[in-house]
């Protein structure tokens, strides 16, 4: 490591990522609590993503899901999880790496997070940022037919960038 800096930007985004996995573990082991439900964005097109040809084909970049009333078998993995959908009423099963999320939210709380993936680059995070979501507001709640959507029709709230917190130099 020695002449080598610091990349504090791949820490917390690695640390973020794991918050959203604990989430998802603690989701997947006890159910999800009172009005709690996650809304998560991930690009379609990373590698390891499993999704179906025709929702690939509808969702080629990226694709926002829900989880709260109907999903099934939600397990979370160390590098992945993946659950059961429904999809026009077919049961479809999807795995998700967590490198491939670029949106998290619990709106029941106001919690949500951002991330930057670059595509197809070894399912490793951008030098970026994350940043909290305040407010975020991400469309109707139902089943995967209802909340999937394109980004830019989904209303995420203020994005607050850690640069704002800096100290910046003379």
């Amino acid at each position: 490591m020695a002449g080598k800096l610091l990349d504090y930007n791949l820490l917390v985004e690695t640390a973020l990522r794991g918050a959203v996995r604990e989430a998802l573990k603690r989701a997947a082991e006890f159910g999800l609590p009172g009005n709690h439900h996650f809304y998560i964005t991930f690009r379609t097109d990373q590698t390891g993503v499993e999704l179906p040809d025709y929702l690939h084909e509808r969702y080629p970049e990226e694709m926002t899901i829900v989880l709260q009333h109907q999903y099934w078998g939600l397990e979370a993995h160390e590098d992945w999880f993946q659950a059961t959908l429904s999809f026009n009423k077919v049961p479809e099963r999807l795995v998700i790496p967590y490198a491939a999320i670029t949106a998290f939210a619990d709106p029941s709380v106001q919690f949500g997070l951002q991330f930057r993936v670059m595509p197809n680059a070894e399912n490793r995070p951008a030098m970026a940022t994350p940043a909290p979501i305040g407010n975020a507001e991400p469309g109707q709640a139902g089943d995967a037919d209802a909340t999937t959507e394109d980004s830019a029709e989904r209303k995420t709230g203020d994005v607050v960038a850690l640069d704002a917190f800096r100290k910046k130099k003379p």
